[in-house]
């Protein structure tokens, strides 16, 4: 019985052996390009954005109207809303795939380094309770980042607008 079962067990390994001989085949070449590279550069912070803006703003720019299903030839303008619990991008395609413009919103995200320390110099008593992150991107004129802060300090309550660099508006 020892030598059936050690018989079978080398005879299942040497079986084995034969399997990997790769055969070579040749591919065909793929070109790859992105047609929404401008947009993912103008919208791109040079620090660490939040993740969720990150990946609904990357969906945005991947995203194919061609595949949709409700893509036709007739029509020169396609606006499509992306949801996430965190906000939302309207975004706008014209027939070729190519992203016109948008319009997003974001709540309660990471905020840049320049936005935070603009506004601990120039309020060092309150906190950030409520903050909404607004882009509108044109093709061509770039994106246009907005904060809208909620600021507390004990019974007192003062909205602020900035933009990315930590200007007051």
């Amino acid at each position: 019985m020892k030598k059936i079962v050690l018989g079978l067990l080398a005879f299942g390994l040497t079986t084995q052996a034969f399997s990997q001989i790769v055969k070579t085949e040749n591919l065909s070449e793929v070109t790859v390009y992105a047609t929404n590279y401008k947009y993912l550069n103008d919208v791109n912070t040079m620090e660490v954005a939040s993740v969720p803006v990150q990946l609904l703003e990357r969906k945005v720019a991947s995203y194919n109207i061609k595949d949709s299903d409700f893509y036709q030839d007739d029509y020169d303008l396609y606006n499509i809303t992306f949801f996430i619990p965190e906000g939302k991008i309207l975004a706008a395609y014209d027939k070729d795939g190519k992203l016109i413009r948008t319009a997003e919103k974001f709540k309660d995200i990471n905020l840049p380094t320049s936005v935070k320390t603009a506004v601990l110099d120039r309020f060092p008593e309150w906190t950030i309770t409520k903050d909404v992150y607004l882009v509108n991107y044109k093709d061509g004129k770039g994106a246009k980042k907005t904060y809208k802060l909620k600021l507390e300090n004990g019974d007192k309550v003062l909205r602020v607008k900035l933009n990315e660099k930590g200007e007051f508006i």
